[in-house]
């Protein structure tokens, strides 16, 4: 019985990974990237502007933080893509 359930769960994954593959597009990782880096961006310029006390400042530092992670995130997430591990 529970072999039956992990060959079960086996081919399971593996059809929604063939799913996942072709509804998870660049275009998605893309959107995904700016939503996050939105909400992301403001946390760091807030945290920039306690620290560092000069609204400036935290606002250059939420810019280069900004460009910068959403590159790392979309890379990071279209390497996810292409590991079968956990699907």
């Amino acid at each position: 019985m529970i072999a039956d359930r992990i060959l079960i769960n086996r081919r399971s994954a593996n059809s929604s990974y063939q799913t996942d593959r072709v509804s998870e597009q660049p275009k998605r990782s893309i959107a995904k990237s700016i939503s996050w880096r939105a909400i992301g961006t403001l946390d760091t310029i807030i945290i920039s502007w306690i620290i560092t006390g000069t609204l400036s400042l935290a606002f250059s530092i939420g810019l280069v933080e900004l460009v910068t992670k959403m590159v790392l995130y979309f890379l990071h997430e279209r390497m996810w893509n292409t590991i079968k591990w956990g699907r």
